[in-house]
Formats: C-alpha cells, structure tokens, sequence
C-alpha cells in the first residue's frame, strides 16, 4: 500500500524526491532491494536537501546495511548548506556509524567553528583518542594523536571553559593513556576534579587506580583504610587494604618523623595494625543497626593471606573453623553464606571436614514429625540454614566420598526435604523461585555421579527429578539447564528445543551459553529445528555491528566519552567469537545438504551465500571463546570441577573441529567451479581461462584438510575426560571412529583424479582411469562400513531397565553427510564422462563400426553409481525398521527396577521416556526424508 501511495504522489509531483526515497523504502521491505537502490540513487544525484529526503535515505541506507552511502548524502547537503548545525551533525554521526575517525575530527572542529559549543570541540577530541586506539603503529599514537588530545584540553583548561563532568572524564581518559598518571592525579585531586559527581566515590575510585600505577602504596592503604572506617562492608577496598599493607611489610615502609604519614593521611604498615583495624570493624559492627558480612570475612580473608606467607600471627585473629561456624551461626540463613564460605573452606584441614558440617548442624532447629523419621525445618529460615549445610557436604567431597546404597538414601532424603520445602513456596508466584529447589538439584548431582560410574537407571532419574522439579518451579534457569544437557547426552534434541525457548535467552547471552543449542541441533539429526537455532544466533550477531554504531552515536551524544573504545572492543569481541565462526560455517553446510540436491542447485546454493574456496573468512588468531562454561551450578570440590586446562583443551579441540568443518565447506565449494569443460589437447591456454587455478585451490585445500585431520587425531590421543557439566567434546572423535573422516576426504582426492582424467583425455589415461576405478570400489567399502556403524537399536530394553544409543543417530547423520558429498563429487564426475560418451557416440556413427572400445572408467562409473543406490536403498530401509521399532515401544509398561519411586515420580519418568522416544522419532523421520531426497538424485546420474 506504501507502494501505492507513492505512485499515486508521484504521478502528480514528479520531482517529489521524499516520495520516491519512502517508495525505494517500501521496495526494500518487500525484497526488491536492485529497484530500490536505483530509486535511492537517482534521488541521491540530486543531492537533496530537504530534512525528510535526508532522514528517509537513511533510514534506507541503514536498512541496506550500507551506511557508507549515508556519509556522502550528507557531505554533500554540507556543501550546499555550508552554516547548518544540524547537517554538519548528520554528518559527524554519518562517520561514526563507519568508523571514519579522521573525518569525524574534522567534522568535529568545523561544526564548532559555526556553533562554539563544547561538546562539538569535545567530539573533536574524542576523535583523535579513537584514532590513537585504532592506529596499528602505538609509538603513532602516543607521539601524535594523544598528545594533541592532551594539547587541545590543556587549552580548554587554561580558557576556564570546561564545563561538564564529560569534559574532565575525558581530560584524564588522555592523561591515563599517555601514562601520565602523576598529571592525572592532580587533575582528580585538583578543582577540576570537584565535577566527578555522577557516579558514588568516582573521585576515590580515580585517585586509588593511579595510587596503584604510581605503586604509591602509602596512599593506597590510607585511602581505603579511610573509605572503610566509611562503610565497613564495601569489599573491593578490605582487598586494596590489605595488598597495600603487605606491599608496605614487604617494602620495610616506615613512615617520615615530622609530617603526615601520607597525602591521605594515617598509614597502617604492620601485621599487628592490621589485625586491630580488622578487631575494630568487627566491634564497629556490633553496634550497627545491620548486620554487615564485610568485617567477618576481611578476618577470614586476612589469615588466608597471613597463611599464604607463612606468617605465624594467623592464631591472633583466632581459629578458621570456630570463625566460620559463629558466621553461619550469624548469617547461615542468607542464601549468600554458601557462596561466601566457599572461598575460606580451603583453611580447614580435611580431617576436620565431617566434624565441621556436624557443628553447623547441631545449631539448626530441625524437628522430627511423626510420619517422617526425618528431622526437617520448621520454618523458612531453619530450611535456609539447613540447605547451605548440605551444599557444604557436597563441596567438602562429603558426598563423593558415600557408597552407591549411601548415595540413593542421600537422594530419598534431599528429595523428601524438597518436597516438604515446597510448602513454603505455596504462596510464590509462577516466576519465582521455590526455596527448597537446591535439594532437587543436589538429588540430581548425586544421581549424576551415579550415573558416570555405570549405573544407566540413574541417569532416568536425573531427568523424572528435574521434570518434576520445573513443574513447580517453572522458571528455574538451573533445572532447564541441566535438562538440557542431559537430554543431549542421551541424543534426545526435541524437548531441548522446547526448554532453550523458554530460557528466553537475551542478546549477549546467544553468544555465550548459544552452543548448548548448536552443538547438537544437527548432529542429532534435527534439520529444521538447527536451521532454526543457528539463524536465531546469527541474527543477533549480525544486529550486534548494526546496533553497537547506534550505541556509539548515543555515547557522543550524552558525553559518555569512556564507554566508546569499550563498545568498540565489544563489538570485536563478538565478531572473533569462535561460536559465530561455528554457527556460520555449520549453517553454511546445513543449507548445502538441506537444498542442494543436483550440481546446478549447488551452484546456485553457492552463488547464493557468496561462498569461495579461495576466502577464508575466520579470524583463527583472533578467535574467542565467549561460552561460558559455569553457567550450570556445581557444589564439586575443586580438583572434580572445571580447571582452566580444561577450558584450555576445549579451546583447542573446538578450533580444530572448526578447521576441518571450514574446510570440508570450502572444498565443497570449489566443486562447481571445475565443472567447465577444458579443451584437452591445447592445455598450454589451459592457465588462462583460471580452471586449472581452481583445481590448484582445491588440491592445496586438501593438504590443509589432511593436516587438520592430524593434529585432530593427535589431539584425541590424550583421551580428555571433561567433567560432566563442564564443557561438551565436539563432533570429532565420532567424525574419524566411524570413518566418515576417511571417506570425505578419499572423495575430494578423486575430484583431482578426475580433473587429471579431463584434462589428459580418454585415449592416454589407462593408468588414471584404474586409479578412479579403484577409488569407486573402496568408497562404496567404505560407507558400506559407515553404514554398518549406524546398525543397532536407538533404544533397547535390558532387564527392565532403558538404554539409549545416541552414537547410532550421529552416525546416521554422518553418513547422510557424506553420501551428499560423495553425490557432488559424483554429479562433478558426470558433467567430465558425459562429454567424452557423447564425442565417442559420434566417433560410432561416422565409423559406422560397432565395435568401438568403451573406456574402463565408464563401466566404473555406472558400477559405482549402482552400488551407491543399492547403499541408499538399504540405509532408507533401515530407517524404516527403526521406525517401526520405536513406534511400537511400549514404554509406558518398564517400570524401572528401582521400586523406591513415588507415584507422582512416575508420572514424570512417563513423560521423560516419551519425550526421548518422540525425539528419536523425529530425528529418524527427517534423516530418512533427507535420504529419499538422495536416493532421486542418484538415480538421476546415469551417464
């Protein structure tokens, strides 16, 4: 209607350049993106300078993704309307967008020079900082851009003209870059410094990072002993107290006989002061009308350190463990007492470990009911206690250290305090949280544990547990996290699907906890619900350099001068994240498999996403791992919980799994390239015309698969186990074990036996034409082995009790993969014999001889081709029967031979079984579609 509109406009006002700009618009949104880019354009010859041309170009421009056009519009505006505020702005924010941080100065000081406002001069300034920041040479920026930055405030500063808390923000951003911290110093101490008013103790905080780079540690420790005696609970300054006081031991700092001790004022500079002051703050507390943690923990926190130097003055402060119990006594109720005595409870010694935990116990008012023999809280509070007790147990490797029969009774006991918990929660909304579900998650930790030594039942359990626990706690992250983990381990994607949605995951977080969805959406044979998960990803980081432009712009704007280089580093940040490099190159051969299904279609799918075997578009030394990979709670004791070697190897097994998927993406890519028919006997011009360049592409491509290959196979050697909640292994293991590794890479090194056959001819090639010969025969063994490693049963009933064989269904989706590659390289083969039977068919005719020899290659060919369909037909049939199978399990009739469950437990191990069932079946659903597809295909390739 839009459309219309502006036609209707347009043929009474032909020159109405707004008209056709909101008509481009309108073409735009509805996908005729050429026409509307010949509409913008012809107005944007005109060089417009009406407001609403202005505005509606580019609203299109950004629409198109192209803000460099934007610039132009508005330099040109500029020239025609040399005295206007408004486009000289358009056009500061016009550079922004693109980053042209030269211009922007400039543009910066011509707009002061017409309106001689602050900010407009301040614009200019912060423009050279941005150059310093993004000049390659450093010894550039410091010697040129900064200290003009610095010059150009210096003059504001001695006119008396700065004005705003921006402006000084600014003045010791420069200063702080140019490492002149002493200068800075006196800028936040000075007058000028009186103007940091926006932000709480933004003039101490200031002060204390150049104390601290000036290793002025007498101030340091003035500073926050002063802050403290302030607010005795802000943690960030006990921390600066303390380093600073060691700094000083360390130093033998005595302070001067006459003046002060320090700028600040008093100094502690000995064990003994510190000890007191910590004393102080404590009896300080007492008297406060709040309870404050600070004190208790900076005590903790100082005989860590006194114990870390070996000091023996850590008796003065008193023992860790009578400490910890009078601060649970204290503050055992909070939710935040586990977590803050988590980090002391490295000071108690591990034989005190079970007295400990039976002291905190005997302090919590539990009382035994008649119907249950265990004692449970009365109250919320006493729950509160209770449950940091038992996250304790869990931390301090109580739990790891039980038998299986101890573990289950532990898992019966934290279920039924969960349960009696929920009576406390009746009232909570539905977006709350219940109080009692930590014990539900402990139970499920447990039956992890369990479940890693062998035991297949508990892993059911898990899944009946944290189902339960969702439905009356619906919106707890945690539980739909861990489902969402263990439903994948078990190959099940659909119900993860379901659960990820109602995470509701927000924008940075589709980069940092996305790959718990990516990771498996494929590989577990769930086409369109990965299309859909890798476009969510991708959506967001592709808005991302759109948006951060704007937030930019806003930043200038509002003089938030300091956050600009840290929008700009995490604008970089996303774009080297390792997740979207994955997503990308995951998707990229998602679609190849989902919509390629002839040669022509491959090209044209190719075309598409501009995909070329030449560019590699992945920044491998810039790459990110932004997952992160604590998002899931965990009570283990250290050496059970994640290190950072582990995050280390994930790294690297993550680049190496990248490597071979970005390869094996561009090798695909370089297929249609060669399918061009070469003069064979001239291949003196063969250079020019560029095929024999691609084939070069593709052979050197293949060198860097084959050494990808290895390090992989060098990297799998050192059997990593990660923990079960850390971070989950790639693809790569099951890519060699079943052997689709060897069989992709055989088929790209016959795409080069090929090419040798085309270029050589048919008369001379009886050597080349076995070798291809040979390659059809090992290629069918081959994924015949492949097929044989996707026969078994997807899930099988032993004893009563279910097992899953999640390999089965990821090797199932390993050889639809290679089949697709291996009907490219097949249709590649085909457009090279085509030519050459039809020239031979020629050669009968005008011969008039029957008995013209056929080529070897061909009989190969056809062989290959009717073996590949045989293949294909079995494949398909399995599938059938795996369908079959799991559409007449009966699940519902295995009760698990763990009589102990509850009757509303199996309740949810019905539905926990059907979902994986119903998941199974829809994965063997759209494998077996996607080999129809295939088989068509095959029969299509007859020579």
């Amino acid at each position: 209607m839009a459309i219309q509109q502006a036609d209707k406009l347009l043929k009474k006002h032909k020159d109405l350049h707004c008209a056709k700009v909101l008509k481009a618009i309108g073409l735009q949104r509805t996908g005729k993106q050429d026409e509307a880019y010949a509409l913008a354009q012809e107005v944007a010859a005109l060089e417009p300078t009406d407001d609403n041309s202005l505005q509606a170009l580019t609203i299109l421009y950004r629409e198109m993704h192209r803000p460099e056009l934007v610039t132009k519009l508005y330099e040109a505006a500029v020239k025609k309307v040399p005295n206007s505020e408004e486009y000289h702005s358009h056009l500061f924010m016009a550079y922004a967008r693109v980053g042209e941080y030269k211009k922007m100065q400039q543009a910066g000081m011509a707009l002061y020079k017409i309106v001689p406002k602050n900010p407009y001069y301040f614009w200019s300034v912060m423009s050279l900082i941005m150059q310093s920041i993004s000049a390659q040479d450093e010894n550039l920026s410091k010697t040129m851009f900064l200290p003009l930055a610095e010059r150009m405030v210096e003059k504001m500063v001695k006119e008396d003209k700065i004005e705003a808390e921006a402006e000084v923000e600014l003045y010791y951003m420069i200063l702080e870059r140019l490492e002149k911290y002493k200068e800075a110093l006196d800028v936040v101490r000075g007058k000028l410094g009186e103007k940091l008013t926006s932000e709480l103790q933004s003039r101490e905080n200031k002060c204390m990072a150049m104390y601290k780079k000036l290793r002025r540690w007498p101030e340091c420790n003035a500073l926050s002993r002063r802050l403290l005696l302030k607010n005795s609970d802000d943690w960030q300054f006990y921390i600066t107290y303390f380093d600073s006081v060691f700094q000083l031991i360390d130093e033998s700092w005595t302070p001067p006989a006459e003046e002060e001790h320090s700028l600040e004022g008093e100094v502690h500079y000995s064990i003994e002061q510190a000890v007191k002051f910590i004393e102080e703050r404590i009896t300080e507390e007492s008297k406060s009308s709040r309870p404050l943690r600070g004190p208790y923990l900076a005590k903790l926190e100082l005989i860590r350190r006194l114990r870390y130097r070996g000091c023996n003055d850590e008796y003065k402060l008193g023992d860790p463990e009578e400490l910890m119990f009078q601060y649970f006594k204290k503050f055992g109720d909070k939710p935040c007492c586990f977590t803050d005595l988590k980090v002391f409870v490295d000071l108690l010694p591990p034989s005190q470990y079970t007295k400990f935990v039976s002291q905190l116990l005997e302090v919590i008012p539990l009382s035994a009911t008649a119907e249950s023999e265990v004692a449970l809280p009365a109250d919320i509070k006493a729950l509160q206690q209770h449950l940091c007790v038992v996250q304790l147990s869990r931390l301090l490797g109580i739990y790891h250290a039980m038998d299986r029969n101890q573990k289950l009774t532990t898992v019966r006991e934290l279920m039924l305090r969960y349960r009696h918990g929920l009576e406390f929660g009746k009232s909570c909304l539905k977006t709350e949280l219940q109080f009692s579900d930590y014990y539900c998650l402990l139970a499920v930790h447990l039956l992890l544990d369990l479940w890693l030594e062998g035991e297949d039942t508990a892993v059911w359990q898990c899944l009946t547990l944290l189902e339960e626990g969702l439905s009356h706690s619906p919106s707890n992250a945690q539980f739909k996290l861990l489902l969402i983990r263990i439903y994948c381990r078990l190959g099940a994607f659909e119900p993860v699907a379901e659960l990820y949605a109602s995470l509701d995951a927000k924008h940075i977080q589709h980069d940092t906890i996305g790959y718990l969805l990516t990771r498996y959406a494929e590989p577990l044979g769930h086409y369109a619900a990965a299309s859909q998960s890798c476009n969510f990803a991708l959506r967001f980081f592709h808005s991302n350099q759109k948006d951060t432009s704007e937030y930019i712009i806003q930043a200038y704007k509002y003089g938030a001068f300091e956050k600009i280089p840290e929008f700009i580093a995490f604008r970089n940040r996303l774009n080297s994240s390792l997740h979207f490099a994955q997503v990308r190159t995951e998707r990229m051969l998602l679609d190849l498999l989902l919509e390629a299904n002839i040669s022509t279609s491959l090209e044209e799918s190719i075309k598409s996403m501009s995909l070329s075997p030449e560019e590699d578009d992945i920044p491998w030394k810039d790459l990110r791992d932004n997952r992160d990979l604590t998002v899931l709670f965990n009570w283990d004791p250290k050496d059970r919980d994640i290190s950072e070697e582990h995050r280390k190897l994930s790294l690297e097994e993550e680049t190496m799994w990248l490597r071979i998927r970005s390869l094996t993406l561009r090798l695909v890519s370089g297929l249609p390239t060669l399918s061009h028919t070469i003069q064979p006997k001239n291949s003196e011009k063969m250079a020019e015309n560029g095929v024999s360049s691609k084939i070069d592409t593709v052979r050197s491509l293949l060198q860097q698969l084959e050494a990808a290959v290895d390090s992989g196979k060098k990297f799998l050697e050192q059997k990593i186990q990660y923990p079960v909640l850390g971070p989950p292994p790639t693809r790569m293991a099951g890519f060699f074990s079943n052997g689709s590794c060897q069989c992709q890479t055989s088929l790209f090194y016959l795409v080069s036996d090929i090419y040798e056959l085309d270029t050589s001819g048919l008369e001379d090639s009886a050597e080349i034409q076995e070798r291809i010969g040979n390659s059809f025969k090992s290629l069918v063994e081959r994924l015949t082995d492949l097929f044989n490693k996707c026969k078994g049963d997807l899930i099988e009933v032993r004893d009563g009790t279910l097992k899953t064989h999640p390999n089965l269904l990821e090797n199932l989706v390993f050889f639809v993969e290679t089949i697709s590659i291996a009907l490219w390289v097949s249709s590649y083969c085909d457009s090279v014999l085509r030519p050459f039977k039809s020239n031979l068919q020629k050669k009968k005719k005008k011969k008039k001889e029957s008995s013209v020899a056929m080529p070897p290659v061909f009989t190969h060919f056809l062989d290959y081709v009717t073996e590949l369909q045989t293949l294909t037909s079995n494949v398909i049939d399995h599938i059938k029967g795996l369908e079959i199978i799991l559409t007449a399990l009966k699940l519902e009739e295995l009760s698990l031979k763990d009589t102990l469950l509850l009757q509303e437990e199996k309740k949810f191990t019905k539905t926990v079984q059907g979902k994986v069932q119903s998941s199974y079946h829809h994965s063997i659903q759209e494998i077996g579609e996607l080999l129809k597809k295939r088989l068509d295909t095959i029969k299509k390739l007859k020579i």
